[in-house]
């Protein structure tokens, strides 16, 4: 749409209508709102992860400034690159960095950022399976590298991933699954095991299982490595019960940024603690794993079970399913619904 010369486009935006009180609105926006960076895209696709949805409800550690367009991902095609890094119509691929949370985010049909932020898309992935791997799949798929690099092979016995329902846990048990490992996935949501054993859960594990643990200072080992998207004390619950020389690669706070620690694990089993972010990660790195799964890692047929197609007008409904823990898998976000 054009009115007097400047594009108007459809956006989410989180308004803060009362202390402590935010709405979610699908609204319309200029090119002009937008900051002033050399490329601007115009976007196909994105999608919801929970950090978007605490933005979104106001939570004070994501730092977000309202009025605000969330949204750490997004795909589409160049309008405009000023800086002469890109050609119009490349399709590039935007995760992390500031997107979503000082820059206006990837909820949105137009998008303004540094050239630096965005890689073209590799051959081999569309669209659509770039935003339904997006940042989740991006930081699980480092979270198994980090296990890889470690030494972590499939005869070492399971390995365990917490919250895996969830975007980044369903995408590293059907990846850690693909490269032979058997998964055993945690969660909450029992109703949803179907789910987990369709991408490749060797077993389903109630979440209340580890929380006899918290009294310990170590258990009997059932797991040899493990991937933790939750935090708080589950990840000191999994570091306590790993085998000898294992380890767990750490992503997540849904359940809290602070977990009550010993040192026993670590001097008498060796476990080791892998953080992992994929927000900040050099462009470079995050273009080689892009290429992992257009490639080698590719987990196509899967992403079909993993991610649910919504409009960008459903985007509040599905923030606020997020927030109050109720999402599984990924949403893509189809701006052309």
């Amino acid at each position: 749409m054009e009115n007097n010369g400047d594009v108007v486009f459809r956006a989410i935006q989180i308004v803060e209508v009362a202390a402590g009180k935010f709405d979610q609105l699908l609204v319309q926006r200029r090119l002009s709102d937008l900051p002033d960076n050399p490329l601007v895209m115009a976007v196909s696709h994105s999608s919801l992860n929970y950090k978007d949805a605490l933005c979104a409800f106001g939570n004070p550690g994501i730092g977000c400034e309202y009025p605000h367009t969330p949204g750490m991902d997004a795909i589409g095609k160049v309008v405009v690159d000023h800086s002469g890094t890109f050609s119009r119509g490349d399709e590039l691929l935007v995760t992390g960095y500031d997107l979503g949370m000082h820059t206006p985010g990837g909820l949105a049909e137009r998008i303004a950022i540094p050239p630096g932020w965005a890689l073209v898309l590799p051959q081999g992935l569309n669209a659509r399976e770039s935003m339904a791997l997006g940042t989740a799949g991006l930081t699980a798929a480092l979270c198994v590298e980090k296990l890889l690099d470690s030494g972590a092979t499939p005869q070492d016995g399971e390995v365990l991933v917490t919250g895996a329902t969830g975007g980044v846990g369903s995408i590293a048990v059907a990846l850690l699954a693909k490269l032979g490992f058997r998964v055993a996935a945690v969660t909450g949501k029992l109703e949803s095991a179907d789910f987990l054993a369709a991408l490749g859960a060797w077993k389903v594990i109630d979440r209340e299982t580890l929380a006899p643990f918290a009294s310990k200072a170590m258990t009997k080992p059932p797991w040899a490595w493990a991937v933790d998207t939750v935090g708080g004390e589950t990840l000191f619950n999994v570091i306590k019960s790993l085998a000898y020389g294992g380890g767990v690669a750490a992503c997540g706070m849904a359940s809290g940024a602070q977990f009550h620690a010993s040192v026993l694990p670590f001097i008498r089993r060796g476990i080791s603690l892998l953080g992992v972010d994929s927000v900040a990660l050099p462009i470079e790195k995050k273009a080689g794993v892009w290429h992992l799964f257009a490639d080698q890692w590719s987990i196509g047929d899967q992403l079909n079970r993993i991610a649910e197609d919504i409009s960008l007008g459903q985007v509040p409904e599905y923030l606020a399913r997020l927030h109050r823990g109720h999402g599984i898998g990924r949403y893509v976000v189809d701006m052309s619904l």
